[in-house]
């Protein structure tokens, strides 16, 4: 044993004693460390305005096409050579004369036609006298009234053909198309000339579903033209279906339009009022998206410590304000805020300050009324 306890094992022994030592004190003497305490985080500051609901007729702004209250393609019911035909930017009147086709033999067959008329009367009238004597019968006169029956007939309709040769306007307008041309040739039914008539227009317009019900015959409309010119417009034909792929209702209105002097083909756009709603006009810059993917803006609750999300539905919309439904009559809105709301979040609230008050209500747009409120945000 004295060969294992020799002086470099005792030397080692020592050390590795004193070391333990060193450590196990250091270690017993040493303080645990202090438990880290969470920072409390303060609530956001916001502020916030009052807005009072009011009255207000929405508009559901649509753009429409222009088209003639009448038109009309005139089509000749006989053949022949065009000798006459008005021309394009011709005002006429319903009746009027606007071409001819040549009579060719239609003349002669009318003389014919009245020849033969006056020879079936004669002959007739010598039945009739012969039926009273009693020297021809019954039959006879019955054949020849109705031979004379028939040459009346074949008059008329000779009478008839040779009226066609002579055009006239079937409708009021102005002739706006003339496809032929002095001495072109024409069959039956081809075309001859269009005639347009642009007093009153009419402009058609698509009405989405929820609105159809506010629409209402009669009803007077701002219509737009493009050019500027503005005129009022009237509801005349509403329709009973929708559309099949587009869910929208076909609307036409009516605008008297003296003088033709707005051409139809034009696009319009139409101001149509709707029913009376209550809303609060607010800037378009307050409108957030909540985690459901539904628009509204954040007010403030009755405890006056803590923010609401309120959903609302923009029944009117324009450059610089938009009118909401979904609020109490009176609600805090909040105008400026710093970060991300959520619903039910405490937070320090405070008015708006008068230089940003016009985001409810106001006359700014929507740009700038988010340069307002992000100015704020950042100070």
């Amino acid at each position: 044993m004295r060969r294992f306890l020799n002086s470099s094992t005792l030397v080692f022994l020592g050390i590795l004693g004193f070391l333990v030592f060193w450590i196990g004190g250091g270690m017993a003497t040493r303080q645990a460390p202090e438990q880290r305490q969470e920072a409390e985080i303060p609530p956001p500051e916001v502020a916030a305005s009052t807005s009072r609901a009011e009255r207000i007729r929405p508009e559901s702004v649509l753009f429409g096409d222009v088209v003639p209250n009448q038109r009309s393609v005139l089509r000749p019911r006989t053949g022949g050579i065009v000798e006459e035909i008005a021309t394009e930017g011709t005002r006429v009147a319903k009746g009027d004369p606007v071409g001819r086709i040549s009579a060719d033999d239609r003349e002669a067959a009318l003389a014919r036609a009245r020849a033969e008329l006056a020879a079936a009367e004669r002959d007739y009238d010598a039945a009739e006298r012969l039926r009273d004597r009693g020297v021809t019968s019954d039959a006879e006169a019955r054949n020849r009234f109705a031979a004379l029956e028939s040459a009346r007939a074949d008059l008329r309709a000779a009478e008839i053909e040779l009226e066609n040769t002579n055009l006239t306007a079937p409708i009021a307008g102005v002739v706006s198309d003339v496809p032929v041309e002095i001495g072109s040739f024409v069959q039956p039914g081809g075309e001859i000339l269009e005639i347009v008539n642009n007093d009153p227009l009419k402009v058609r317009i698509q009405v989405r579903q929820s609105e159809i019900t506010s629409v209402s015959l009669g009803q007077t409309a701002e219509v737009e033209f493009q050019g500027d010119r503005m005129a009022e417009g009237r509801v005349t034909f509403i329709s009973p279906v929708a559309d099949s792929e587009t869910r929208t209702f076909r609307v036409e209105l009516e605008v008297p339009n003296p003088d033709s002097r707005t051409p139809a083909g034009l696009a319009a756009k139409v101001r149509l009022p709707l029913q009376e709603r209550v809303a609060h006009r607010i800037s378009p810059a307050l409108i957030r998206l909540d985690d459901a993917g539904r628009i509204g803006v954040f007010a403030v609750a009755d405890d006056d410590e803590h923010l609401r999300f309120l959903p609302v539905d923009v029944v009117q919309a324009q450059a610089e304000a938009i009118w909401v439904t979904g609020l109490p009559e009176t609600a805090r809105i909040v105008t400026i805020s710093q970060g991300a709301l959520s619903d039910g979040q405490r937070a320090r609230i405070r008015e708006t300050p008068e230089e940003y008050r016009d985001v409810i209500g106001g006359d700014q747009d929507a740009g700038e009324a988010a340069r307002l409120i992000g100015d704020v945000a950042g100070d």
